[in-house]
């Protein structure tokens, strides 16, 4: 009888410990989801910086808009259950690379390039990997430069390096970029192969289109007259009421 009442003891050990550590999981992933959504926000301060420099010391700002998203914990198991990985934190840290991500859309094609120099040159920021689908587009036709950084956070217990991902395309890329989603997730489409045809059709028309606006833009530059010096302070001088947004 008193094997019986201390096996029964064990069960319940077993059951409240299990529950324990389920409790600690919990809590252990949303300190991490809080950690990516600082780091979000830590290199999209960057870029509002950046964006407010060139507002204040040049002639055009190249970044048209910043956004950011935190990935769901749904698309999060589905990546890691894709690689065949069981849902756990260090797997998410090492396999999920986009837990956190920045979206950055410019006017130019150069405009991407000059904003990942400007945020790279920043010496707390690493470059892990470059994904440029501008110069090597996806088969579907999906343009834009994607660069896996890693940066430094500041929380109460110390330091802790976390990665981000950067999107930096332009607003054709991007408008292409989110039609093409949506058709994506449609759960009947007739004529697969020809939609998606028609959408790489598209994709290549748009790049065709940002590769003449940034062709005409330089030849509008080209022809405008070299300012002097003088001219060159008085238009910083006109903007010494701009506001810093």
């Amino acid at each position: 009888m008193q094997n019986n009442v201390l096996t029964n003891n064990e069960i319940i050990n077993k059951v409240v410990s299990h529950g324990k550590e389920m409790m600690w999981s919990m809590v252990e992933y949303k300190e991490l989801r809080m950690a990516y959504n600082c780091a979000i926000k830590e290199v999209q301060t960057r870029l509002e910086n950046l964006s407010i420099e060139f507002n204040i010391k040049h002639k055009r700002n190249p970044i048209n808009s910043i956004s950011s998203r935190l990935k769901r914990t749904e698309s999060i198991v589905k990546k890691l259950t894709s690689k065949n990985l069981p849902f756990t934190l260090p797997n998410m840290e090492k396999y999920v690379n986009d837990v956190a991500g920045i979206r950055v859309i410019c006017l130019y094609i150069d405009d991407i390039y000059l904003i990942a120099e400007a945020l790279l040159k920043q010496d707390d920021i690493t470059l892990l990997t470059e994904k440029d689908y501008i110069k090597n587009p996806k088969s579907n036709g999906y343009r834009s430069l994607h660069l896996l950084i890693e940066i430094p956070i500041y929380l109460a217990e110390g330091k802790k390096s976390m990665k981000v991902e950067v999107q930096i395309r332009t607003i054709a890329m991007d408008f292409w970029a989110q039609l093409e989603h949506q058709m994506k997730y449609k759960k009947a489409i007739n004529n697969v192969s020809s939609v998606n045809q028609a959408l790489l059709q598209c994709a290549n028309t748009i790049a065709d289109t940002d590769l003449k606006m940034l062709k005409i833009r330089q030849q509008i530059e080209a022809a405008e007259d070299i300012p002097t010096e003088d001219e060159l302070l008085m238009e910083r001088f006109r903007k010494l009421d701009i506001p810093f947004k």
